[in-house]
This record gives structure tokens, C-alpha cells and sequence, in this order.
């Protein structure tokens, strides 16, 4: 077959591959890493609990030694210039899919703590572990997610899909965990074996479903054509860090979030003002109805940004909390607010993996490389921030509120930080990332973008392949 044959037949398969739609099995296995990490991560939620009512941690030490995780973020930075320079017989994202097992098994040792150290030894054992779980395993993992999906699929069709039909799969996932952790909770975390149980319970399946993506998915396109197979520099990732203002808006979206998320209020809530922290599982199992949604996004973005679908999110969530101050006590009005704040975020966490995308479609455009791993980077540190402020800041309060784990009714001023941290507080927040997410302007300018780099990208390829030929010939 001639050069011009082989071409056409490439073309062809191409047209092809773009005819179909992408099956349940490869969104599956696709989005199932971001159920089993969301899940560790959730475990790892209730870390201060553990520690002050089953290790006897002082709350504002635990609170400090979590705190600490915004330094781990660093690492964030330089994992995404690791990953943009990889290349391996398995391609430049994949290979870091290990990471799942590794983040499981530090999160197992978190709750293995020896019960016999020191106050200070355990404090040590917990950070390390921590230390392992988020600055090694989760970093890499949160690096080279956009990394390898460009290369797995080449249609933004399919990054729509896999951020939205696949949502559901974590958002599922995360959901079925809500509903049983609760109970299982209240059943087995009465020592520290009993919390281990617990974790080991979730580790097998968690890791096995984890992983599908490395051996279902392979790295098959290369959007680098235009670099000619140059290694990423140092002075690459600065230039863009220099030039690219958005990354900085979708970073203080999710350092916001993160703050939320981590912080940890619901189990206090429900235990000490609810009176029953069995009742959470009520309102998780009434976030089912928010999984629809996910169905609904990708028709809602064929007709307006990215970026205005989160917005309109955000102020669902808004909604939500202050209803969840208005609640107090009465479990309906509770889970009415859990839909509406549970359902609101969605189109910021599941979505912003877009919105890192329009940045290095933007980057290109601008004519840097596109460096999605250093953008992921960027996003990654505000998440590590913005997830250790949160871990840290509600131990710290609770110490300075008079919180003691051994006491079965908490004093007035702890309950009113209970409710304040739980409700009101996350409402001003999510307002004010509202407000900073109206300067985020690539969406409107998205298509010019991308037919324009598009157009490059032809010509380079084309340019290799006459290239390539050439050599060819001159070797005959």
C-alpha cells in the first residue's frame, strides 16, 4: 500500500471511530478511578473524628498536623512537570495509574496507628501516612488525569461524555459510601480495630475497580505533534503559569470546595445536634435523585459554556446551606438541603476538568505547549491547600470552642461553631467563588480556539509525514 493508501486508510478509520458513541464498559472503566479515590478521600474525612474520640488526640493538634497539608501541595507543582515530561512504552499519563494502590494502602495505615506511641509518635505515624496518601499518590494521580485522557480519546465529545455520563459512575459510587460508611460506623468504629475493619471492607473492590483505566484504555493520540518530540522545559510550565490567568480562577473554585468538603462538619452536626449520626445516611441516600442531573449536563452544555453551567450550580448550593441553617433538627428540610448542595457542586467537580482543558487549548493558541499535567498541577496545589485548611481549621476551632471528644453534650459555643462551620460559613464562600468565576472568559472564545488550533496541528502533521517521507526516500 502507498503512502497516499495508507493515509486514506487511516482517515477512514478515524471517521470511523468517530461514528461511535462511547459504550457503558469504557465509560465505566474509565470513571471508576474517580469513585474509588473519592472514596479514600471520604475515609480520610473522617480522620479528626477518629482521632479525637478513638486515639484521644487533642482536636487542635490533629487540627495543626492537618493543616500542614498545604505544603504537600508544592509537590503538586512539580508532579505535573514530571508527567508533561514522561514517556513510556505505556504513554505519559497512564503509567501513573499505580498510584491507586498506593493512596488505598496509606490510607489503610492512617487508621493503623499504633495505639501504644506517644501522643507525638502517633501525630508522626499520621502525618507520614497522610504524607504519602496526598503528596505522593493523590498528587500524581490528580497530575496526569487530563494528561492521559487526551491522549485515550481524541473527540470533545468524548471528554464531554466522560466528565458527565461518567460522573455518574463516582457520583454513585460515592453515594452507595455515604449511605453504608454511616452505618457501618455506628457498628464497628467503637475501637481502633473496628475502624480498620471499616477501611478494609472498601480497600479490595476500591483498588480493583480503581485500576480498570490502566488496562482497558490505552494512550493511542498524540496532541503534542507540534512540540516535534521536544521534552518539556522548566521555563515552559513558567511562561505559562506568566501568561495564563484562568487556571488561576478554576484553582480558587476548587480551593474553596476543598476547604468545604474537607472540613468534616456533617459527622459533628449530626452527632451533637441532630443526636444521631446514624441519620446521615437519610440525607446521603436522598442525593440519589442528584445522579439524573449528570444526564441532563452534556444537552445543557451544547447550548452555553462550561463555565455558566457551574456558576448556575453554585447558586443552587448557595441555597442549600442557608436552608441547612433554617433546618436545625428536622431531617426533611436536611435532606432537601443535601440535594440542593450536593447537586449544586457537581457542575464544578466533575466539569473543571474541562475548563483545565480550555486552558491548554488556550495555551496553544497563544502558541506555549499545552501542558495539561502543570495546569492539573496548579489546580491540584489549590485543592491540597484549600483540602488541608479544611482538614485543619475545624480542629483548631473545635479546641478553641471548648470541644471535648469524652463529653456526651458539647457546650453552647461548640454547638453554635457546629452550626455556623456547617451552614452559613460555606454559603459566604461559595459566594464569593460566584463572584470571581464572572472574570472567567474562555468559554465564548472556545470554538475560534480550537479550529484554530486544529488547523495547526493539520499542518504540523503533515509536515512530519512529508518529513518522515522524504527520509524514506533518501535512504533508497
Amino acid at each position: 500500500m502507498g503512502r497516499k493508501g495508507k493515509i486514506e486508510s487511516e482517515a477512514k478509520s478515524v471517521s470511523k471511530e468517530k461514528e461511535k458513541g462511547m459504550g457503558f464498559w469504557k465509560l465505566f472503566s474509565w470513571s471508576a478511578r474517580g469513585g474509588s479515590t473519592g472514596i479514600a478521600s471520604m475515609i480520610m474525612g473522617y480522620l479528626t473524628i477518629f482521632c479525637t474520640d478513638t486515639m484521644g488526640i487533642p482536636p487542635a493538634a490533629v487540627g495543626t498536623l492537618l493543616l500542614s497539608k498545604f505544603l504537600d501541595g508544592l509537590t503538586d507543582l512539580f508532579a505535573g512537570y514530571f508527567v508533561d515530561r514522561t514517556h513510556t512504552r505505556w504513554g505519559k499519563g497512564r503509567p501513573y495509574e499505580w498510584c491507586v494502590a498506593g493512596m488505598w494502602l496509606s490510607t489503610l495505615l492512617l487508621f493503623m496507628v499504633p495505639a501504644r506511641f506517644s501522643t507525638l509518635m502517633k501525630l508522626v505515624w499520621i502525618f507520614i501516612m497522610y504524607a504519602f496518601a496526598n503528596s505522593v499518590f493523590y498528587t500524581f494521580l490528580n497530575a496526569n488525569s487530563n494528561v492521559y485522557m487526551v491522549r485515550a480519546f481524541n473527540r470533545k465529545k468524548d471528554y464531554v461524555d466522560v466528565s458527565t455520563y461518567g460522573g455518574v459512575v463516582p457520583i454513585v459510587m460515592v453515594l452507595i459510601f455515604n449511605i453504608v460508611f454511616p452505618t457501618l460506623m455506628g457498628k464497628l468504629a467503637t475501637s481502633q480495630h473496628g475502624w480498620v475493619q471499616l477501611v478494609l471492607i472498601f480497600l479490595i473492590p476500591m483498588v480493583v475497580v480503581g485500576m480498570l483505566r490502566f488496562f482497558v484504555h490505552k494512550e493511542k493520540y498524540d496532541v503534542d505533534v507540534e512540540a516535534h518530540g521536544e521534552k518539556v522545559r522548566f521555563r515552559d510550565v513558567l511562561l505559562v503559569l506568566k501568561s495564563n490567568p484562568y487556571i488561576y480562577i478554576i484553582a480558587f473554585g476548587s480551593f474553596v470546595m476543598n476547604i468545604i468538603t474537607n472540613m468534616g462538619t456533617g459527622v459533628y452536626y449530626f452527632k451533637y445536634i441532630v443526636g444521631n449520626v446514624g441519620l446521615m445516611s437519610v440525607t446521603a441516600a436522598s442525593q440519589v435523585v442528584v445522579v439524573p442531573l449528570m444526564f441532563i449536563l452534556p444537552q445543557i452544555l451544547k447550548k452555553t459554556t462550561v463555565v455558566n453551567v457551574i456558576k448556575g450550580g453554585l447558586l443552587v448550593t448557595i441555597a442549600g446551606y442557608v436552608l441547612y441553617y433554617f433546618a436545625n433538627k428536622n431531617i426533611l428540610l436536611l435532606s432537601v438541603s443535601a440535594i440542593l448542595t450536593g447537586g449544586g457542586v457537581v457542575p464544578m467537580s466533575m466539569l473543571s476538568g474541562l475548563l483545565i482543558l480550555e486552558c491548554s487549548e488556550y495555551n496553544e493558541y497563544k502558541g506555549m505547549r499545552r501542558l495539561e499535567g502543570s495546569l492539573s498541577s496548579v489546580n491540584g496545589f489549590a485543592t491540597k491547600v484549600g483540602a488541608g485548611i479544611g482538614a485543619g481549621i475545624l480542629g483548631i476551632l473545635l479546641g478553641a470552642g471548648g470541644y471535648d471528644g469524652t463529653l456526651a453534650v458539647q457546650p453552647a459555643s461548640t454547638i453554635t461553631l457546629i452550626r455556623m462551620m456547617s451552614t452559613m460559613v460555606p454559603a459566604v464562600m461559595y459566594i464569593l467563588v460566584f463572584f470571581i468565576f464572572n472574570f472567567y472568559a474562555l468559554g465564548r472564545k472556545m470554538p475560534e480556539i480550537q479550529k484554530a488550533n486544529e488547523a495547526r496541528r493539520l499542518a504540523a502533521a503533515e509536515q512530519k509525514t512529508e518529513a518522515a517521507a522524504a527520509g524514506t526516500d533518501s535512504t533508497k
